[in-house]
């Protein structure tokens, strides 16, 4: 497989009728998939090296992107979400690997605006249940 372009990784979010809407002017992104580990380990652990417990801990995704404002479809859809407090269906499309498909609230909205420069924005999402995966 060849390198992958970092700006076809794409952040998609449900204008409410099932369409994903690109989100606008994002430049970079950054999605975090984790998962928490529970401690199983006993006295009668084999040398008393630690042992987990498969499929037990908590898993989250995290992903933080930034961009120019744009003010398009899709800016004004983060702002509802953002100032609703609503849990939104996003898409991540990560090239070469896949689409991860669920629900994200948004936790972090910044804008910010330079004298000399571009209006930014940046964004944290947080997931808010199960992730679907398919391949690409």
């Amino acid at each position: 497989m060849t390198a992958q372009r970092g700006k076809d990784m794409l952040l998609k979010l449900d204008d409410g009728t099932g369409n994903f809407v690109t989100v606008a002017g994002i430049r970079t992104r950054r999605l975090a998939l984790n998962a928490q580990t529970i401690d199983a380990t006993d006295a009668d652990s084999i040398g008393q090296w630690r042992e987990l417990l498969a499929g037990g801990g908590v898993r989250r995704s995290s992903l933080t992107g930034g961009g120019l404002f744009k003010d398009q479809i899709s800016d004004a859809l983060i702002r509802q979400a953002f100032f609703n407090g609503t849990v939104e269906n996003w898409q991540i499309i990560i090239p070469g690997f896949g689409t991860i498909q669920g629900l994200y609230q948004i936790s972090a909205l910044d804008y910010r605006g330079d004298y000399n420069a571009e209006l930014t924005f940046e964004i944290t999402l947080e997931s808010a249940g199960a992730l679907t995966f398919t391949a690409l």
